[in-house]
């Protein structure tokens, strides 16, 4: 076997989920939480994980970080934390039934998986939409999926590779330390130590296809000897830990460049009039492990997009400069990053970590999500419903929140396999998110006024048992629909009551008719119910079900008449 026949490699989810796409509090350093592991060790019960309160006041006491912030943080690494989807949809309804502060602060403490401080990473240098990229990959690929540094696998890996003596100091033990904070250049790292650099790495053996975590790849006998682990003091060489790591660290490959070099391109199966030349869709999901699996969408213009496949189940979704298109990802999903979107409506099914919006103009968002972030974007309408604060980073201008206002058939099914609940939902009380951290200023975001809100109605026939919106709409909501059904139910009344004759009642009908389609233009939604109707399109796999233009079923899509009713919750029918 060779020296070095293990590949270790950065994992995606860490720089997707646990990096803020803001500039990190000054005091959150290497120096900083040098002290602060020292400091704990000192408290009974608190190293090596690390408690909500006593995080807390390390945080707020000594980082002067406000107390939002701190729980961000901490909240970060339960999401990135594995958990079942049982133990999930526990935690949720213990937290749904707090009535107080106190009460909430007494259930964080006693159900969150405590942070481990040896995952603790350095703030100043984490890959950022600011921080450059080295350019070991080729121009195009750069171009196309390096705009948000927490994609790009370079920027992973030259992080890791810069900071590795920093993070490994932080795994040292006590008596490894020398007076100036330094370990020795022989120093020792006991197995239990590397635990926590799992989260950030994992790898396989050579040429072998099976993923490990860091820990239990170095739980083999070879790998081991390799990296200077001594059965005498049961602990690793410092010195050869760290070589061994520099010789086996490699670019992610299931990251995003690999996937765009030899992913697999998904055709489409219908083109109109050119407007899908430019789209483009790679994914890795035939080859990668669950939490690796990367699907790319790219450049989707004037087109409808709508899919329930496993190809997209447990998946890392990119929608990147997406423009005038509509699309419906009914899975459920690992995270969801839209890049650069413009004029466009996004449906999801359920997230189980994140949704991030960064740099869109003028998109609605619909989905169930474990958290969302928006920064740098414009004119965006968001449903969402939420177990946490909706985070609003800096540069968003006019954003609308609204509840949640959709269903498709199989939503709470997949809501329950990734762990997600009805409640609690925090859609309306975001944390925003300035350039000195929390802010209280609301002028970046408006929270939807009932009179404004319609209902959206995914237009797609599918098995399942979910006939209405998840946890119902809030009440205030709710009246303003019934409110509009009635004043609909009053206006067909006072037209039978009119006692047209059938040359009236057809007249009437094609007025209306005509003021439909103009109000349909007038909102831009023509585009979306033509789009609706392709051509028949036998799915490419059997497992794939693609709901509209790429691989399509006939028997998936509603009359166009039906279609237009659903999507837009008008009815242009004379009673």
């Amino acid at each position: 076997m060779d020296v070095y026949s293990a590949s270790v490699w950065p994992r995606l989810e860490p720089f997707l989920l646990g990096a803020l796409q803001a500039a990190p509090p000054g005091k959150l350093s290497v120096h900083y939480l040098r002290k602060m592991a020292s400091y704990v060790r000192t408290r009974e019960g608190c190293f090596p994980r690390l408690g909500w309160h006593m995080w807390r006041h390390i945080a707020c006491g000594k980082l002067q970080l406000p107390e939002d912030l701190a729980w961000l943080y901490f909240e970060t690494f339960d999401l990135l934390a594995p958990r079942s989807p049982e133990e999930k949809l526990e935690w949720a309804e213990a937290l749904s039934q707090c009535q107080s502060p106190r009460e909430l602060d007494r259930q964080r403490s006693k159900q969150l998986n405590r942070v481990s401080l040896r995952t603790s990473l350095i703030g100043e240098e984490w890959p950022s939409p600011r921080s450059r990229s080295p350019a070991s990959f080729s121009e195009r690929e750069a171009k196309a999926s390096s705009h948000n540094k927490n994609w790009d696998d370079q920027a992973h890996l030259t992080f890791v590779q810069t900071h590795l003596t920093e993070i490994l100091e932080l795994l040292a033990e006590p008596g490894e330390l020398s007076s100036s904070g330094q370990p020795p250049r022989d120093g020792q790292l006991l197995p239990a130590a590397l635990q926590g650099l799992s989260l950030l790495l994992e790898g396989s053996a050579s040429h072998g296809r099976a993923v490990h975590p860091l820990h239990r790849l170095l739980g083999r006998a070879p790998f081991q000897t390799q990296a200077g682990y001594s059965k005498l003091s049961r602990s690793y060489s410092l010195q050869k830990l760290q070589s061994w790591l520099h010789q086996a660290l490699t670019l992610n490959p299931f990251g995003m460049s690999t996937c765009l070099r030899s992913g697999k391109k998904l055709a489409w199966a219908l083109q109109v009039e050119g407007t899908m030349k430019r789209a483009k869709i790679a994914r890795n999901t035939h080859l990668a492990p669950p939490g690796s699996r990367v699907v790319l969408m790219s450049q989707l213009y004037k087109q409808t997009l709508a899919k329930d496949s496993e190809k997209l189940a447990d998946a890392n979704v990119k929608l990147h400069r997406c423009n005038e298109a509509f699309i419906y990802l009914l899975s459920p999903l690992r995270s969801v990053t839209l890049d650069k979107c413009r004029n466009s409506t996004v449906v999801l099914g359920p997230v189980v970590t994140s949704v991030h919006v960064q740099s869109c103009e003028s998109v609605r968002l619909v989905c169930v999500a474990a958290r969302l972030a928006v920064g740098a974007s414009s004119h965006c309408t968001i449903h969402i419903l939420t177990p946490t604060r909706p985070l609003l980073l800096p540069g968003n201008v006019a954003l609308t929140l609204g509840p949640f206002h959709t269903y498709y058939p199989t939503l709470e099914d997949h809501m329950a396999s990734v762990g997600l609940a009805v409640v609690p939902n925090l859609w309306d009380k975001p944390l925003l998110f300035g350039a000195d951290g929390p802010t209280p200023d609301p002028a970046s975001y408006r929270i939807l006024p009932p009179a404004e809100f319609w209902p959206l109605v995914v237009p797609f026939q599918m098995e399942g048992d979910t006939c209405e919106v998840p946890g119902g709409l809030p009440p205030t909501y709710q009246q303003a629909v019934e409110a509009r059904e009635q004043r609909v139910q009053d206006w067909q009344k006072t037209v039978k009551d009119a006692h047209l004759n059938k040359e009236q009642r057809r007249q009437f009908q094609v007025l209306v008719e005509q003021k439909f389609h103009e109000w349909l233009l007038e909102r831009g939604q023509r585009q979306e119910l033509d789009s609706l109707l392709p051509a028949a399109v036998t799915p490419s796999h059997p497992t794939d079900s693609a709901l509209s233009t790429c691989g399509s079923q006939p028997s998936l899509h509603r009359p166009k008449e039906q279609a237009a009713q659903r999507a837009v919750g008008r009815t242009p029918t004379v009673c």
